[in-house]
């Protein structure tokens, strides 16, 4: 495992920006702006957070806004599911990002745990 020495080295980090990178194209057409926007501003806070935990270099603040970033994933998957059930996005295409923000839930929560475990 390489040291992680900038948050650009996280792999949470490249995976909640390519979700978010993911969105904002996906929704370039969408015509309902409260949602469409709502999403972009969820999804944007995921990396956002975990940025800006990491540079507060404190643990304790750092694990503060990884739990942040962690709500406001979750706050996407829930404004997804809601697409879906208007049809502003297609089944398959929803559960494919509600299946990779799952995925970036674990891994938030396992880097909140670890870093109370090793650095609390």
């Amino acid at each position: 495992m390489a040291k992680v020495e900038k948050f650009e080295d996280l792999l949470v980090w490249q995976k909640g920006l390519t979700q978010a990178i993911d969105l904002y194209k996906l929704l370039a057409d969408c015509k309902d702006y409260g949602l469409r926007d709502q999403m972009r501003r969820s999804s944007v806070s995921v990396p956002s957070n975990v940025a800006e935990g990491f540079e507060r270099h404190t643990n304790k603040e750092f694990i503060r806004f990884l739990r942040i970033a962690k709500g406001s994933n979750g706050e996407l998957r829930t404004q997804i599911h809601l697409a879906i059930g208007v049809g502003i996005l297609s089944a398959e295409t929803g559960f494919e990002l509600l299946s990779k923000s799952r995925i970036i839930s674990a891994m938030l929560q396992n880097l909140i745990k670890t870093r109370q475990e090793k650095f609390g």
